[in-house]
């Protein structure tokens, strides 16, 4: 096997170190968010806890899942390990869901027996602090998504997205349970909180289906590959463009439709230069380009809907 590109490896090194910016963030939020919730007995601080083991536990499994996927290819594994992502942010999204159905019970619970809070200053000043520290992680974790597309990473991240809208409800959960003596804010806020884990779960499991089960690239990502695939003055036509992403890695593969008195070694100069501008288009994907003869019969030619699906 070749080695990686370089960008393929410090790509993979942005994404190792998310994960651990991000496990290391939600053990410290636990920590946290544990003493406040035993010091005030907030069903919505204990929802905001929950929410921080499950994103500790998504982070784990994301840790571990880029590692695996970052894994070269070998003899038993031709295509690479990047199917290693999508099974663990579909793992990541049963985890969510489990932790939203426990939410509402609780909250529930709540709504026929409500409880006073006690001492939410305690609790306010570990919400503003969970929202800075939250903050950092979702700025470097942005980088990362964008210099590496990782599925992972932006599973991971919509855990620490969805915290900072979580946190800013229960400062105003607490402030109207204790200051405004209206203790039904926090089993409410604790349901909307709960709806909003459901919704990203939803988000992130779609999401890792379509790549298991080998969706294409978006269509702007396959306009772009045959607009350069065409632009070689030696292609007349393409066909059977089939694509594919597995975690970090992407798959093209197509058919070059040729003058059919071009001599082999032509043929093969041809489409070594169209897979070369594609790689630069498309860092570490793998491209396989098969040379066809110009109007064999019956040939379906390549086609992308435009923006508006037409």
């Amino acid at each position: 096997m070749t080695d990686a590109p370089a960008s393929t490896r410090a790509n993979g090194r942005l994404m190792r170190l998310a994960s651990y910016a991000a496990v290391s963030v939600a053990l410290v939020l636990i920590a946290a968010k544990l003493v406040a919730w035993l010091l005030t007995g907030s069903v919505a601080l204990l929802s905001s806890l929950v929410d921080s083991v499950l994103d500790a536990f998504a982070s784990i499994v994301a840790f571990v899942a880029i590692r695996q996927a970052l894994t070269p290819a070998d003899r038993e594994h031709r295509f690479g390990h990047g199917k290693a992502e999508p099974i663990a942010a579909l793992g990541q999204a049963a985890f969510i869901v489990g932790s939203a159905l426990f939410l509402s019970v609780e909250a529930v619970r709540r709504l026929w027996s409500p409880q006073p809070v006690a001492q939410q200053e305690i609790g306010i000043a570990v919400m503003v602090f969970s929202i800075l520290l939250t903050l950092a992680l979702v700025a470097f974790q942005r980088h990362v998504i964008r210099r590496t597309g990782s599925l992972v990473v932006s599973a991971d991240s919509l855990h620490y997205k969805g915290d900072l809208l979580i946190n800013l409800s229960i400062i105003a959960s607490l402030v109207l349970t204790g200051w405004f003596d209206f203790p039904l804010a926090d089993p409410v806020f604790a349901l909307g909180i709960a709806g909003y884990l459901l919704w990203n779960a939803r988000g992130i499991g779609g999401a890792a289906l379509d790549m298991l089960m080998d969706r294409e690239l978006p269509d702007e990502e396959r306009r772009s590959i045959l607009m350069l695939a065409r632009d070689h003055p030696g292609v007349l036509g393409v066909h059977d463009l089939r694509t594919r992403a597995a975690g970090p890695d992407r798959f093209i593969q197509m058919h070059l439709e040729l003058d059919g008195m071009t001599s082999l070694a032509e043929a093969h100069a041809i489409a070594d230069a169209v897979e070369a501008k594609i790689e630069a288009a498309f860092p570490g994907a793998d491209v396989i380009v098969h040379q066809d003869p110009h109007g064999i019969p019956d040939t379906p030619r390549e086609t992308i809907p435009g923006p508006g699906g037409t």
